[in-house]
């Protein structure tokens, strides 16, 4: 015989002691009044109690473990577990062990163990008085009240850069949570600054070089002093410092005054120095000028030596040339005085007649000349003949 959708719903799922699961149709149509909606139909649905409820459970079942019985450590944290119940096995109290980041087994339940965290990243504690002037995640103290090495006291506005290098000896020296400042940088770093800072006198607080190494004495100091308690300290600060409003205007006043004996002191040696300026420029400008001159002189002579060097050799060449012409007229008339320069100048007479149309010469007579009489020409032209002296 067929069942019908709501005996089937009714129907015992699994053995004897399963309750059905109509049991959760039927309060649920109790609570809707019959009416079963979208939600209520997916909640009844056998996918839904038999896939979906189970994840359900099993995750709610992991977030409790994960909830009472492990802790995280941040990546910017350190871990010191402390066991009041050994269940697992080990010693009762403080582990020495350092926890880095990520999950550790930790039974909390019922306190039978805890970790506590600790940060890893630099502390700052502000001596300002002010929380707006300090950083956000400082601790905010007084300023420190230093008196002078001379007798006057200063409010100092002071950071302290430090660190936890040993949570070990925080936790058990100082104490859990943020007792390493209340109980351990706090007390000690306003002491020490009064400390290492008062054996400057009221005016040395404004010499920097001097500030400083007071303040490197209070960093190591206080490194120093604290180094027993597992801290550190990386820097200390001075970030300003105030005296009473009479003992500032005096200081003010006076540093005015230093500051106008300086200026004057200043200007004087500038007028020194420009004096020494300018007769450096004038040296310099009559070394330029000497020079200058010694160069013309030296231009001067080497144009001449030069003008010099060319006449000689000029009047050597033109001496060369005139002796040269004297020879040749000497070696011409030696030449025309010679052997048979008679004949020569016969020649050169006869060659007057070259050219020559028409000439009337009486032919006859002690003047007569006869062009066909060779010998009478040549004693009429005064040329001996051969082979005379």
């Amino acid at each position: 015989m067929a069942r019908s959708g709501d005996e089937e719903d009714e129907a015992p799922a699994g053995g004897p002691d399963t309750p059905p699961r109509g049991a959760l149709r039927g309060w649920i149509d109790r609570q809707t009044g019959g009416r079963r909606s979208g939600f209520a139909r997916l909640l009844s649905s056998p996918w839904f109690l038999r896939i979906v409820l189970p994840i359900g459970a099993l995750f709610l079942a992991f977030k409790l473990l994960v909830l009472f019985c492990f802790s995280y450590v941040g990546p910017n944290e350190f871990g010191i577990k402390v066991v009041r119940v050994p269940v697992l096995g080990g010693e009762r109290g403080v582990h020495d062990e350092v926890y880095g980041p990520g999950f550790h087994l930790v039974l909390k339940v019922f306190g039978l163990e805890e970790m506590y965290l600790f940060p890893r990243d630099t502390q700052v504690l502000d001596l300002t008085g002010a929380r707006e002037e300090a950083a956000r995640e400082a601790h905010v103290g007084k300023p420190a009240h230093i008196q002078t090495s001379d007798g006057f006291f200063v409010d100092v506005d002071a950071s302290v850069l430090y660190r936890i290098e040993n949570p070990y000896l925080v936790f058990t020296r100082l104490g859990p949570e943020r007792l390493f400042e209340t109980s351990g940088i706090v007390p000690k770093a306003e002491p020490i600054l009064k400390q290492a800072l008062g054996q400057l006198t009221t005016e040395e607080f404004y010499n920097s070089v001097l500030r400083w190494q007071k303040t490197e004495l209070a960093r190591s100091l206080l490194s120093q002093e604290l180094s027993g308690y597992g801290l550190a300290v990386d820097e200390v600060v001075v970030r300003y410092f105030r005296y009473t409003q009479e003992i500032q205007k005096n200081i003010e006043e006076k540093k005015l005054k230093d500051q106008l004996v300086f200026t004057n002191q200043a200007q004087g040696r500038a007028a020194t120095e420009e004096a020494k300026l300018k007769k450096v420029v004038q040296e310099g400008k009559a070394s330029v000028e000497v020079k200058l001159q010694e160069g013309r002189a030296y231009v001067t002579t080497r144009d001449a030596e030069r003008d010099q060097y060319a006449r000689t050799k000029r009047a050597e060449a033109d001496l060369l040339i005139q002796l040269a012409e004297a020879r040749r007229t000497q070696l011409r008339n030696d030449a025309l005085q010679g052997a048979g320069s008679d004949r020569m100048v016969g020649l050169k007479m006869a060659e007057v007649y070259r050219g020559l149309e028409l000439l009337v010469l009486p032919s006859d007579g002690a003047g007569g000349v006869n062009p066909l009489d060779l010998e009478r020409s040549l004693e009429l032209f005064e040329v001996h003949g051969r082979g005379s002296p």
